[in-house]
Protein backbone atom coordinates (compact mmCIF):
# COMPACT_ATOMS: atom_id res chain seq x y z
CA UNK A 1 0.00 0.00 0.00
CA UNK A 2 1.68 3.24 -1.17
CA UNK A 3 2.25 6.17 1.16
CA UNK A 4 1.57 9.83 0.34
CA UNK A 5 3.70 12.95 0.63
CA UNK A 6 2.75 15.65 3.12
CA UNK A 7 1.31 17.80 0.33
CA UNK A 8 -0.76 14.84 -0.85
CA UNK A 9 -1.90 14.22 2.74
CA UNK A 10 -3.04 17.85 2.95
CA UNK A 11 -4.98 17.54 -0.29
CA UNK A 12 -6.65 14.34 0.96
CA UNK A 13 -7.55 16.04 4.24
CA UNK A 14 -9.09 18.99 2.37
CA UNK A 15 -11.27 16.59 0.38
CA UNK A 16 -12.19 14.78 3.61
CA UNK A 17 -13.15 18.08 5.23
CA UNK A 18 -15.37 18.92 2.26
CA UNK A 19 -17.24 15.65 2.75
CA UNK A 20 -17.57 16.29 6.49
CA UNK A 21 -19.04 19.72 5.73
CA UNK A 22 -22.07 17.96 4.27
CA UNK A 23 -23.01 16.52 7.66
CA UNK A 24 -21.35 18.70 10.32
CA UNK A 25 -22.35 22.27 11.27
CA UNK A 26 -19.90 25.05 10.39
CA UNK A 27 -19.25 25.68 14.09
CA UNK A 28 -18.18 22.07 14.62
CA UNK A 29 -15.83 22.24 11.64
CA UNK A 30 -14.27 25.45 12.90
CA UNK A 31 -13.81 24.31 16.50
CA UNK A 32 -12.82 20.67 16.08
CA UNK A 33 -11.91 19.75 12.49
CA UNK A 34 -10.00 22.80 11.26
CA UNK A 35 -7.42 22.71 14.13
CA UNK A 36 -6.25 19.27 12.94
CA UNK A 37 -3.19 19.27 10.68
CA UNK A 38 -2.47 16.40 8.26
CA UNK A 39 1.11 15.13 8.52
CA UNK A 40 1.56 11.96 6.47
CA UNK A 41 0.10 8.60 5.57
CA UNK A 42 1.40 5.11 6.29
CA UNK A 43 -0.07 1.65 5.77
CA UNK A 44 -3.53 2.98 5.00
CA UNK A 45 -3.63 5.45 7.91
CA UNK A 46 -3.77 9.26 7.71
CA UNK A 47 -1.80 10.82 10.58
CA UNK A 48 -3.05 14.10 12.04
CA UNK A 49 -1.70 16.53 14.63
CA UNK A 50 -3.79 18.44 17.15
CA UNK A 51 -4.02 19.32 20.84
CA UNK A 52 -4.83 16.55 23.33
CA UNK A 53 -8.26 18.06 24.00
CA UNK A 54 -9.14 18.28 20.30
CA UNK A 55 -7.85 14.75 19.68
CA UNK A 56 -9.93 13.24 22.49
CA UNK A 57 -13.10 15.05 21.43
CA UNK A 58 -12.71 14.31 17.72
CA UNK A 59 -12.03 10.61 18.25
CA UNK A 60 -15.11 10.12 20.42
CA UNK A 61 -17.54 12.38 18.58
CA UNK A 62 -16.52 12.37 14.93
CA UNK A 63 -14.12 9.45 14.51
CA UNK A 64 -16.45 7.21 12.55
CA UNK A 65 -17.58 10.03 10.25
CA UNK A 66 -13.94 10.82 9.43
CA UNK A 67 -13.20 7.16 8.69
CA UNK A 68 -16.25 6.89 6.44
CA UNK A 69 -15.24 10.03 4.54
CA UNK A 70 -11.65 8.80 4.09
CA UNK A 71 -12.77 5.43 2.76
CA UNK A 72 -15.20 7.03 0.33
CA UNK A 73 -12.30 8.90 -1.33
CA UNK A 74 -10.85 5.56 -2.53
CA UNK A 75 -7.24 6.70 -2.08
CA UNK A 76 -6.14 3.65 -0.11
CA UNK A 77 -6.79 5.11 3.35
CA UNK A 78 -8.92 3.16 5.82
CA UNK A 79 -8.32 4.96 9.12
CA UNK A 80 -6.78 7.97 10.80
CA UNK A 81 -4.59 8.35 13.88
CA UNK A 82 -2.85 11.13 15.75
CA UNK A 83 0.81 12.05 15.50
CA UNK A 84 1.81 10.78 18.93
CA UNK A 85 0.40 7.39 18.02
CA UNK A 86 2.50 7.25 14.83
CA UNK A 87 5.59 7.34 17.00
CA UNK A 88 4.31 4.36 18.93
CA UNK A 89 2.94 6.18 21.94
CA UNK A 90 -0.09 4.10 22.80
CA UNK A 91 0.11 4.20 26.59
CA UNK A 92 1.69 0.79 26.84
CA UNK A 93 -0.50 -0.86 24.24
CA UNK A 94 2.23 -2.08 21.84
CA UNK A 95 0.90 -1.55 18.32
CA UNK A 96 -2.60 -0.75 19.61
CA UNK A 97 -3.49 2.93 19.45
CA UNK A 98 -5.20 4.13 22.61
CA UNK A 99 -7.45 7.16 22.75
CA UNK A 100 -5.49 10.37 23.40
CA UNK A 101 -5.19 11.21 27.08
CA UNK A 102 -7.09 14.38 27.95
CA UNK A 103 -5.34 15.88 31.02
CA UNK A 104 -8.61 17.51 32.04
CA UNK A 105 -10.31 14.13 32.45
CA UNK A 106 -8.73 13.02 35.71
CA UNK A 107 -10.17 11.84 39.03
CA UNK A 108 -9.17 15.17 40.55
CA UNK A 109 -11.28 17.09 38.04
CA UNK A 110 -14.33 14.84 38.21
CA UNK A 111 -17.36 16.50 39.83
CA UNK A 112 -18.90 14.05 42.32
CA UNK A 113 -22.61 14.11 43.14
CA UNK A 114 -25.38 11.73 44.22
CA UNK A 115 -25.84 10.42 40.68
CA UNK A 116 -22.23 9.32 40.16
CA UNK A 117 -20.68 8.82 43.60
CA UNK A 118 -20.66 5.01 43.49
CA UNK A 119 -19.40 4.97 39.90
CA UNK A 120 -16.52 7.29 40.85
CA UNK A 121 -15.60 5.20 43.90
CA UNK A 122 -15.65 1.97 41.90
CA UNK A 123 -13.55 3.53 39.13
CA UNK A 124 -10.94 4.71 41.63
CA UNK A 125 -10.83 1.28 43.30
CA UNK A 126 -10.25 -0.38 39.92
CA UNK A 127 -7.49 2.10 39.04
CA UNK A 128 -5.73 1.47 42.35
CA UNK A 129 -5.99 -2.35 42.22
CA UNK A 130 -6.48 -3.53 38.61
CA UNK A 131 -7.98 -7.00 38.32
CA UNK A 132 -8.68 -7.22 42.04
CA UNK A 133 -11.54 -4.86 42.91
CA UNK A 134 -14.37 -5.11 40.37
CA UNK A 135 -13.89 -7.09 37.18
CA UNK A 136 -15.43 -6.15 34.88
CA UNK A 137 -16.52 -2.68 35.89
CA UNK A 138 -19.56 -1.76 33.77
CA UNK A 139 -20.73 1.88 33.84
CA UNK A 140 -23.94 2.86 32.07
CA UNK A 141 -26.09 5.94 31.56
CA UNK A 142 -27.10 8.57 28.98
CA UNK A 143 -24.41 10.42 26.99
CA UNK A 144 -22.62 13.39 28.50
CA UNK A 145 -22.72 12.36 32.17
CA UNK A 146 -19.04 11.49 32.69
CA UNK A 147 -18.60 7.82 31.77
CA UNK A 148 -15.83 8.55 29.27
CA UNK A 149 -14.26 10.94 31.78
CA UNK A 150 -14.06 8.11 34.32
CA UNK A 151 -12.55 5.64 31.83
CA UNK A 152 -9.93 8.21 30.81
CA UNK A 153 -9.22 8.90 34.49
CA UNK A 154 -8.78 5.17 35.17
CA UNK A 155 -6.34 4.79 32.26
CA UNK A 156 -4.30 7.83 33.31
CA UNK A 157 -4.20 6.82 36.98
CA UNK A 158 -3.14 3.25 36.13
CA UNK A 159 -0.41 4.57 33.86
CA UNK A 160 1.05 6.70 36.66
CA UNK A 161 0.55 4.27 39.55
CA UNK A 162 1.39 1.06 37.66
CA UNK A 163 3.87 2.15 34.95
CA UNK A 164 4.67 -1.43 33.90
CA UNK A 165 1.10 -2.33 32.94
CA UNK A 166 0.03 -2.78 29.33
CA UNK A 167 -3.08 -0.54 29.23
CA UNK A 168 -5.37 0.07 26.26
CA UNK A 169 -8.29 2.52 26.20
CA UNK A 170 -10.42 2.51 23.05
CA UNK A 171 -13.98 2.65 21.76
CA UNK A 172 -16.15 -0.24 20.60
CA UNK A 173 -16.30 1.42 17.17
CA UNK A 174 -12.52 1.39 16.97
CA UNK A 175 -12.31 -2.20 18.23
CA UNK A 176 -14.70 -3.18 15.44
CA UNK A 177 -12.76 -1.23 12.81
CA UNK A 178 -9.46 -2.81 13.87
CA UNK A 179 -10.98 -6.28 13.79
CA UNK A 180 -12.49 -5.80 10.32
CA UNK A 181 -9.17 -4.42 9.04
CA UNK A 182 -7.33 -7.41 10.52
CA UNK A 183 -9.68 -9.81 8.75
CA UNK A 184 -9.07 -8.05 5.43
CA UNK A 185 -5.31 -7.55 5.65
CA UNK A 186 -3.34 -10.14 7.60
CA UNK A 187 -5.83 -12.34 9.42
CA UNK A 188 -7.04 -12.05 13.02
CA UNK A 189 -4.08 -13.81 14.70
CA UNK A 190 -2.06 -10.61 15.18
CA UNK A 191 -5.15 -8.75 16.37
CA UNK A 192 -5.92 -11.47 18.93
CA UNK A 193 -2.33 -11.53 20.20
CA UNK A 194 -2.17 -7.77 20.73
CA UNK A 195 -5.44 -7.63 22.67
CA UNK A 196 -4.77 -10.70 24.77
CA UNK A 197 -1.40 -9.42 25.95
CA UNK A 198 -3.08 -6.49 27.71
CA UNK A 199 -3.16 -6.01 31.48
CA UNK A 200 -6.13 -3.63 31.31
CA UNK A 201 -8.71 -3.07 28.57
CA UNK A 202 -11.10 -0.10 28.74
CA UNK A 203 -13.78 0.25 26.05
CA UNK A 204 -16.23 3.14 25.64
CA UNK A 205 -19.70 2.70 24.10
CA UNK A 206 -19.72 -1.10 24.16
CA UNK A 207 -23.32 -1.00 22.88
CA UNK A 208 -21.86 -0.40 19.40
CA UNK A 209 -21.03 -4.13 19.24
CA UNK A 210 -24.75 -4.94 19.22
CA UNK A 211 -25.80 -6.41 15.88
CA UNK A 212 -22.23 -7.26 14.80
CA UNK A 213 -22.07 -11.05 15.40
CA UNK A 214 -18.47 -11.64 14.25
CA UNK A 215 -17.13 -8.78 16.34
CA UNK A 216 -19.23 -9.92 19.31
CA UNK A 217 -17.74 -13.40 18.96
CA UNK A 218 -14.20 -12.02 18.92
CA UNK A 219 -14.88 -9.82 21.93
CA UNK A 220 -16.24 -12.80 23.90
CA UNK A 221 -12.94 -14.62 23.33
CA UNK A 222 -10.93 -11.51 24.22
CA UNK A 223 -13.03 -11.03 27.36
CA UNK A 224 -12.56 -14.67 28.40
CA UNK A 225 -8.80 -14.55 27.87
CA UNK A 226 -8.30 -11.35 29.86
CA UNK A 227 -10.79 -12.11 32.63
CA UNK A 228 -9.44 -15.64 33.04
CA UNK A 229 -5.94 -14.24 33.48
CA UNK A 230 -7.10 -11.73 36.11
CA UNK A 231 -6.66 -8.73 33.82
CA UNK A 232 -8.86 -5.68 34.34
CA UNK A 233 -11.79 -4.93 32.01
CA UNK A 234 -13.78 -1.66 32.16
CA UNK A 235 -16.75 -1.01 29.88
CA UNK A 236 -19.15 1.88 29.39
CA UNK A 237 -22.56 1.86 27.71
CA UNK A 238 -25.66 3.96 27.23
CA UNK A 239 -27.80 1.25 28.86
CA UNK A 240 -27.56 -1.50 31.52
CA UNK A 241 -26.74 -5.08 30.45
CA UNK A 242 -30.36 -6.22 30.83
CA UNK A 243 -31.42 -3.69 28.16
CA UNK A 244 -29.28 -5.28 25.44
CA UNK A 245 -31.76 -7.10 23.22
CA UNK A 246 -29.69 -7.79 20.09
CA UNK A 247 -26.46 -9.09 21.57
CA UNK A 248 -25.30 -12.60 22.41
CA UNK A 249 -26.69 -13.77 25.75
CA UNK A 250 -23.28 -14.99 26.93
CA UNK A 251 -21.80 -11.55 26.28
CA UNK A 252 -24.68 -9.81 28.06
CA UNK A 253 -24.14 -12.14 31.04
CA UNK A 254 -20.43 -11.33 31.16
CA UNK A 255 -21.18 -7.61 31.38
CA UNK A 256 -22.78 -8.31 34.78
CA UNK A 257 -20.05 -10.54 36.23
CA UNK A 258 -18.37 -7.75 38.16
CA UNK A 259 -19.82 -4.43 39.32
CA UNK A 260 -22.50 -2.69 37.24
CA UNK A 261 -23.37 0.90 38.17
CA UNK A 262 -25.46 3.68 36.64
CA UNK A 263 -24.22 7.22 36.09
CA UNK A 264 -27.30 9.38 36.54
CA UNK A 265 -28.11 12.96 35.64
CA UNK A 266 -26.74 15.47 38.16
CA UNK A 267 -28.97 17.19 40.67
CA UNK A 268 -29.02 20.98 40.86
CA UNK A 269 -26.15 21.23 43.36
CA UNK A 270 -23.93 19.12 41.14
CA UNK A 271 -24.89 21.13 38.05
CA UNK A 272 -23.80 24.29 39.86
CA UNK A 273 -20.49 22.65 40.74
CA UNK A 274 -20.02 21.64 37.10
CA UNK A 275 -20.68 25.22 36.01
CA UNK A 276 -18.03 26.42 38.46
CA UNK A 277 -15.61 23.97 36.89
CA UNK A 278 -16.51 25.13 33.36
CA UNK A 279 -16.15 28.78 34.36
CA UNK A 280 -12.78 28.16 36.04
CA UNK A 281 -11.43 26.22 33.06
CA UNK A 282 -12.32 29.15 30.78
CA UNK A 283 -11.04 31.82 33.24
CA UNK A 284 -14.55 33.28 33.45
CA UNK A 285 -15.64 35.37 36.40
CA UNK A 286 -19.21 35.02 37.64
CA UNK A 287 -19.42 37.34 40.66
CA UNK A 288 -22.57 35.95 42.24
CA UNK A 289 -23.02 32.18 42.92
CA UNK A 290 -26.79 32.70 42.74
CA UNK A 291 -26.40 33.42 39.02
CA UNK A 292 -24.82 30.02 38.48
CA UNK A 293 -27.74 28.43 40.33
CA UNK A 294 -30.08 30.23 37.95
CA UNK A 295 -28.19 28.96 34.89
CA UNK A 296 -28.10 25.44 36.34
CA UNK A 297 -31.86 25.44 36.94
CA UNK A 298 -32.47 26.14 33.26
CA UNK A 299 -29.70 24.06 31.68
CA UNK A 300 -29.71 20.41 30.57
CA UNK A 301 -28.23 17.89 32.98
CA UNK A 302 -25.17 16.87 30.98
CA UNK A 303 -21.80 18.54 30.58
CA UNK A 304 -22.29 19.51 26.95
CA UNK A 305 -25.66 21.06 27.77
CA UNK A 306 -24.19 23.01 30.67
CA UNK A 307 -21.31 24.25 28.51
CA UNK A 308 -23.82 25.30 25.87
CA UNK A 309 -25.94 27.17 28.40
CA UNK A 310 -22.91 29.01 29.77
CA UNK A 311 -21.76 29.92 26.26
CA UNK A 312 -25.23 31.17 25.34
CA UNK A 313 -25.45 33.41 28.41
CA UNK A 314 -22.00 34.87 27.72
CA UNK A 315 -22.89 35.41 24.05
CA UNK A 316 -26.08 37.27 24.96
CA UNK A 317 -24.16 39.47 27.38
CA UNK A 318 -21.53 40.28 24.78
CA UNK A 319 -23.94 40.91 21.88
CA UNK A 320 -26.34 42.99 23.97
CA UNK A 321 -23.58 44.81 25.84
CA UNK A 322 -25.18 43.96 29.18
CA UNK A 323 -23.79 42.51 32.43
CA UNK A 324 -24.73 38.96 33.37
CA UNK A 325 -27.70 39.21 35.71
CA UNK A 326 -30.96 37.37 36.34
CA UNK A 327 -32.81 39.14 33.52
CA UNK A 328 -30.12 38.31 30.97
CA UNK A 329 -30.04 34.64 32.03
CA UNK A 330 -33.83 34.42 31.79
CA UNK A 331 -33.74 36.02 28.37
CA UNK A 332 -31.04 33.67 27.10
CA UNK A 333 -32.26 30.41 28.60
CA UNK A 334 -35.95 30.90 29.42
CA UNK A 335 -37.72 29.30 26.44
CA UNK A 336 -35.40 30.04 23.54
CA UNK A 337 -37.57 32.94 22.25
CA UNK A 338 -35.30 35.90 22.96
CA UNK A 339 -34.16 38.04 20.03
CA UNK A 340 -30.53 39.14 19.80
CA UNK A 341 -29.57 42.09 17.60
CA UNK A 342 -27.41 40.88 14.74
CA UNK A 343 -28.81 37.36 14.83
CA UNK A 344 -32.06 38.09 13.01
CA UNK A 345 -34.44 37.07 15.79
CA UNK A 346 -35.26 33.51 16.82
CA UNK A 347 -33.32 31.09 14.60
CA UNK A 348 -34.92 28.02 13.09
CA UNK A 349 -33.14 24.80 13.89
CA UNK A 350 -31.52 22.89 11.04
CA UNK A 351 -32.20 19.25 10.24
CA UNK A 352 -28.55 18.41 10.92
CA UNK A 353 -28.72 19.96 14.40
CA UNK A 354 -31.82 17.93 15.21
CA UNK A 355 -30.28 14.74 13.83
CA UNK A 356 -27.09 15.24 15.86
CA UNK A 357 -28.96 16.07 19.06
CA UNK A 358 -31.22 13.03 18.64
CA UNK A 359 -28.24 10.76 18.08
CA UNK A 360 -26.46 12.21 21.14
CA UNK A 361 -29.51 11.98 23.40
CA UNK A 362 -30.19 8.35 22.47
CA UNK A 363 -26.61 7.09 22.41
CA UNK A 364 -26.27 6.60 18.64
CA UNK A 365 -23.84 7.89 16.05
CA UNK A 366 -25.18 10.15 13.32
CA UNK A 367 -24.28 7.43 10.84
CA UNK A 368 -26.46 4.92 12.69
CA UNK A 369 -29.39 7.33 12.81
CA UNK A 370 -29.24 7.92 9.05
CA UNK A 371 -28.56 4.29 8.14
CA UNK A 372 -31.10 1.79 6.87
CA UNK A 373 -30.92 -0.06 10.21
CA UNK A 374 -34.27 -1.30 11.49
CA UNK A 375 -33.48 -2.17 15.09
CA UNK A 376 -36.15 -0.75 17.45
CA UNK A 377 -33.69 1.72 18.96
CA UNK A 378 -32.53 3.13 15.62
CA UNK A 379 -36.04 3.19 14.13
CA UNK A 380 -37.53 5.00 17.14
CA UNK A 381 -34.68 7.53 17.18
CA UNK A 382 -35.24 8.24 13.50
CA UNK A 383 -38.97 8.74 14.13
CA UNK A 384 -38.25 11.19 16.95
CA UNK A 385 -35.87 13.16 14.73
CA UNK A 386 -38.46 13.35 11.94
CA UNK A 387 -41.13 14.46 14.43
CA UNK A 388 -38.90 17.24 15.80
CA UNK A 389 -37.92 18.34 12.29
CA UNK A 390 -41.60 18.78 11.45
CA UNK A 391 -42.15 20.76 14.66
CA UNK A 392 -39.06 22.95 14.57
CA UNK A 393 -37.85 23.59 11.01
CA UNK A 394 -40.94 24.67 9.07
CA UNK A 395 -40.06 22.13 6.38
CA UNK A 396 -42.61 20.11 4.44
CA UNK A 397 -42.93 16.34 4.73
CA UNK A 398 -41.25 15.94 1.35
CA UNK A 399 -38.32 18.17 2.35
CA UNK A 400 -37.80 16.26 5.60
CA UNK A 401 -38.03 12.97 3.71
CA UNK A 402 -35.21 14.07 1.38
CA UNK A 403 -32.98 14.91 4.36
CA UNK A 404 -33.48 11.38 5.72
CA UNK A 405 -33.38 9.73 2.27
CA UNK A 406 -36.90 8.39 2.80
CA UNK A 407 -40.29 9.11 1.22
CA UNK A 408 -42.88 11.48 2.66
CA UNK A 409 -45.20 8.64 3.73
CA UNK A 410 -42.43 7.33 6.00
CA UNK A 411 -42.14 10.75 7.62
CA UNK A 412 -45.91 10.98 8.04
CA UNK A 413 -45.97 7.53 9.66
CA UNK A 414 -43.09 8.50 12.00
CA UNK A 415 -44.87 11.65 13.15
CA UNK A 416 -48.09 9.77 13.86
CA UNK A 417 -46.20 7.08 15.78
CA UNK A 418 -44.50 9.64 18.01
CA UNK A 419 -47.73 11.59 18.55
CA UNK A 420 -49.40 8.34 19.62
CA UNK A 421 -46.67 7.56 22.16
CA UNK A 422 -45.95 10.97 23.64
CA UNK A 423 -48.17 10.65 26.71
CA UNK A 424 -47.32 12.66 29.86
CA UNK A 425 -44.57 10.88 31.77
CA UNK A 426 -43.89 8.42 28.96
CA UNK A 427 -40.41 7.39 27.83
CA UNK A 428 -41.13 9.06 24.49
CA UNK A 429 -41.89 12.36 26.20
CA UNK A 430 -38.67 12.08 28.23
CA UNK A 431 -36.67 11.34 25.08
CA UNK A 432 -38.14 14.34 23.28
CA UNK A 433 -37.33 16.56 26.25
CA UNK A 434 -33.72 15.28 26.37
CA UNK A 435 -33.30 16.13 22.69
CA UNK A 436 -34.82 19.58 23.18
CA UNK A 437 -32.47 20.19 26.09
CA UNK A 438 -29.48 19.47 23.87
CA UNK A 439 -30.92 21.83 21.27
CA UNK A 440 -31.54 24.54 23.87
CA UNK A 441 -35.30 24.60 23.23
CA UNK A 442 -36.53 22.75 26.30
CA UNK A 443 -39.89 23.97 27.57
CA UNK A 444 -39.63 22.27 30.91
CA UNK A 445 -36.94 24.25 32.64
CA UNK A 446 -37.12 24.13 36.39
CA UNK A 447 -37.54 27.22 38.49
CA UNK A 448 -34.49 28.99 39.89
CA UNK A 449 -32.95 28.87 43.33
CA UNK A 450 -34.40 25.51 44.33
CA UNK A 451 -31.44 24.67 46.52
CA UNK A 452 -28.35 26.41 47.79
CA UNK A 453 -24.97 26.64 46.09
CA UNK A 454 -22.40 23.86 45.98
CA UNK A 455 -21.47 22.76 49.50
CA UNK A 456 -18.02 21.40 48.74
CA UNK A 457 -14.63 21.30 50.45
CA UNK A 458 -14.28 25.05 50.83
CA UNK A 459 -10.77 26.47 50.57
CA UNK A 460 -9.72 29.34 52.80
CA UNK A 461 -7.71 30.83 49.93
CA UNK A 462 -10.73 31.43 47.69
CA UNK A 463 -13.15 34.35 47.63
CA UNK A 464 -16.03 34.05 50.06
CA UNK A 465 -18.55 33.98 47.20
CA UNK A 466 -17.12 30.71 45.86
CA UNK A 467 -17.54 27.67 48.09
CA UNK A 468 -15.84 25.31 45.66
CA UNK A 469 -12.24 24.09 45.52
CA UNK A 470 -11.51 24.12 41.79
CA UNK A 471 -8.21 22.24 42.00
CA UNK A 472 -9.55 18.89 43.16
CA UNK A 473 -12.42 16.48 42.93
CA UNK A 474 -15.66 18.16 43.91
CA UNK A 475 -17.69 16.21 46.44
CA UNK A 476 -21.39 16.89 46.90
CA UNK A 477 -23.12 16.06 50.20
CA UNK A 478 -25.50 13.12 50.15
CA UNK A 479 -29.00 14.38 49.38
CA UNK A 480 -31.28 11.38 48.91
CA UNK A 481 -34.37 13.51 48.40
CA UNK A 482 -32.99 15.21 45.30
CA UNK A 483 -31.30 12.26 43.63
CA UNK A 484 -34.40 11.37 41.63
CA UNK A 485 -32.64 10.60 38.36
CA UNK A 486 -30.95 7.39 39.51
CA UNK A 487 -31.40 4.63 36.95
CA UNK A 488 -29.19 1.94 38.44
CA UNK A 489 -30.16 -1.72 38.16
Amino acid sequence: MSNHTRDEARAIWERTRSLLANSLPATTLRLWIDPLEPLSTSDGILYLAGSATVQAWVERRYGQQIRTALRSLAVGLEDFAFAAEEAGSSRGGGELQSLPQDPGQSFERFVIGPGNRLAHAAALAVAESPGEAYNPLFLHGPPGLGKSHLLTAIAGYMERRHPGLNIHHTTAERFTSEFVTALRKDGPARFKARYRELDALLIDDIQVLEGKPRTEEEFVHTFNALHGAGKQIVLSSDRPPAAFTEIEARLRDRFSWGFCEAVSEPDLRTKVALLWRIAAASSLEIPDPALLRRIAARAPGNVRGLEGAMTKVLAYGSLLGQPIDECLIDRALGRGQATVPGLGGPRRLTVTEIQEATADALGLSLEQLLSSGRSPKVAQARQLAMYLCRQSTGMSLAQIAREFKRDHTTVMYAIRKVEGRIEPGSETERSVERIRELLGTSSGAAGPDMVGGPQVRASSTEPSTASIRLGGAIEQPHSPDINNADTSD
